[in-house]
């Protein structure tokens, strides 16, 4: 059987391409390797979406999910490991092969770690990469989050209201973060920022005990029960190189139209060349991509 549109990623990009197509009445399979949402899944509540503020994330990508399965979108889960051009697509994955007219890839992207060694030995033992998730764990502890973006502040916003200090770690002197962002961390006693600084060592035996950081070119300690990195996030397109151009930082390059070097292939969301990564621009691409998929079908 050959599909219309195999998406690549459940996400908000991917879920929303996936409505379009079927809207489209084309027949449209998702893949996906871990669960539906993507990132958002972990946020606790979104602000700056239109007429969806205060929703959480995971109900916000559960009704995106429960919309594009109610419209006749096949999702499975398996885990991609290529795509091989031709008169018909061929998407391999860890169970089998799915043929398909046109590839829209919405892979989104990945924690980017600290670069530490051993860092992955910590995972889980004190070291989160979602405060959200693990946040409750620190009640009445002291915590460190690293970064300056909005992931950062926010995971600092929402862990001041659970654990007794927390420490704000950033490499410059200037968070890259919304202005009502910073205003909100900066209001909260229990936050303490610690700026022109950067984490260089990690403490302890089976648990985390603390960090070794430079700050202002001082080298000190912080005694801490729980670190958080919000130090971005890295695509993972490695898998589409043979068929997609990557930029020097691994992202897709596409056109306007969201439509890759390689006819019928596509491309949606973070895991593409933008200045912006936000959920509105992810289901904005998702639209662009699918209604040029779409046309792209109609013209075969």
């Amino acid at each position: 059987m050959t599909y219309d549109i195999v998406v690549i990623g459940a996400g908000i990009a991917g879920l929303t391409a996936a409505i379009y197509g079927r809207r489209a009445n084309k027949k449209v399979l998702v893949l996906e390797s871990r669960t539906y949402g993507g990132q958002i899944v972990s946020t606790k509540s979104i602000e700056n979406y239109p007429a969806a503020m205060g929703i959480s994330g995971f109900e916000f990508a559960t009704k995106i999910y429960e919309q594009a399965v109610a419209l006749g979108a096949e999702i499975k889960f398996e885990n991609v490991m290529e795509v091989i051009d031709g008169a018909e697509k061929q998407v391999k994955t860890n169970q089998t092969t799915h043929l398909a007219k046109t590839v829209i890839i919405a892979t989104g992207s990945k924690n980017r770690t600290m670069g530490l060694a051993n860092e992955e030995k910590w995972l889980g033992r004190g070291i989160s990469y979602c405060a959200t998730c693990d946040g409750a764990f620190f009640k009445n502890k002291v915590v460190a989050v690293v970064g300056g973006g909005n992931t950062a502040l926010g995971d600092a916003i929402y862990l001041a209201d659970i654990a007794q200090k927390v420490y704000l770690i950033h490499r410059r002197n200037q968070f890259n973060a919304e202005a009502a962002l910073i205003e909100q961390v900066q209001a909260k006693p229990n936050v303490t920022i610690v700026n022109n600084a950067q984490v260089v060592g990690l403490l302890g035996d089976h648990q985390l005990t603390g960090l070794d950081i430079i700050a202002n070119g001082t080298a000190q300690q912080l005694i801490v029960d729980g670190l958080f990195v919000a130090v971005g996030r890295v695509p993972e397109n490695e898998k589409f190189a043979n068929v997609v151009d990557l930029d020097h930082n691994g992202y897709i390059v596409a056109n306007e139209t969201c439509e890759t070097g390689t006819a019928g292939i596509f491309v949606a969301g973070d895991c593409r060349t933008k200045e912006v990564r936000q959920l509105v621009t992810a289901a904005g691409d998702a639209a662009v991509a699918a209604t040029h998929a779409i046309k792209y079908i109609n013209q075969l």
